[in-house]
């Protein structure tokens, strides 16, 4: 089990905790409430005992058929999913959970050298992505962080619903039904992250925008995987721009990041 744990002075070792040792049912209903998804028992006991003694609640699951379970019984505030659940599973179930809800996720792997399972979970949806090893407390920091950026999005999201429509060259966006269109009214669909990005060139058009301003406003931590803006970047130039190979709309300004051209109308 590649994972270290860095408690205080007086807890520093896994046999500390015993299987059957849960702090659950002294926390508060109204705190977050973490699905945490790990086909290995002890690392998920481990965390979920540290967890709880932080007053956050923990459900495990180990398989697709949990995950189902446990989302029909409500959504969690966020889940902690491990990839190496067998070839590929950890991945399809990231895709299932995102049919579902827009949760905020943080994947966990023991694969330092797998740079391709982080484009595609961050592509997916993913929130934040940590490699082992990892301190225990380094996974509390990050959780709450997540939650703190989904609180100020959720936030953000329904002050948008009040400021109706952008139009830009032929497109509209209308940020109260979150629903883009092309200049023949045809609805473009768009992943959270491209919609997140979409808004923060909207919010500051033809003015150079930092990778790091990017990636605070899409919710990807700078210490994730701080290409993966240029990912996002790609993504939503092939449904913008006419040739994205030699983009008009989301320009390159070079030594700093990039900038919207076209001018933003409120309406």
């Amino acid at each position: 089990m590649n994972i270290e744990v860095r408690l205080s002075s007086s807890v520093r070792t896994f046999g500390l905790f015993s299987e059957g040792d849960t702090h659950a049912g002294r926390l508060d209903i109204r705190s977050p409430r973490i699905l945490m998804i790990n086909d290995d028992p002890s690392k998920s006991r481990i965390l979920s005992n540290y967890l709880e003694q932080h007053e956050i609640r923990v459900t495990l699951a180990s398989q697709k058929q949990d995950v189902v379970r446990h989302f029909a019984a409500g959504e969690p505030s966020l889940v902690v999913l491990d990839l190496p659940l067998g070839h590929g599973v950890g991945l399809d179930l990231l895709r299932e959970i995102r049919s579902r809800s827009n949760v905020p996720v943080i994947l966990t792997t023991g694969h330092r050298s797998d740079e391709i399972d982080r484009v595609v979970g961050l592509e997916l949806g993913a929130d934040d992505y940590m490699t082992e090893p990892f301190g225990v407390r380094e996974l509390l920091a990050r959780i709450r962080a997540v939650l703190r950026r989904w609180e100020r999005s959720r936030i953000a999201s329904q002050r948008d619903a009040a400021k109706g429509c952008c139009r830009f060259g032929g497109w509209q966006l209308d940020r109260r039904a979150r629903r883009l269109t092309n200049s023949v009214g045809e609805s473009v669909p768009l992943t959270k992250g491209e919609y997140a990005l979409l808004l923060a060139f909207l919010d500051a058009p033809q003015r150079p925008l930092s990778r790091e301003h990017l990636l605070q406003a899409t919710r990807v931590h700078e210490d994730v995987f701080d290409r993966s803006i240029d990912v996002q970047i790609h993504r939503l130039r092939r449904k913008l721009e006419i040739d994205p190979s030699a983009p008009r709309i989301i320009e390159t300004e070079r030594g700093v990041g990039y900038v919207f051209a076209l001018p933003v109308e409120r309406i």
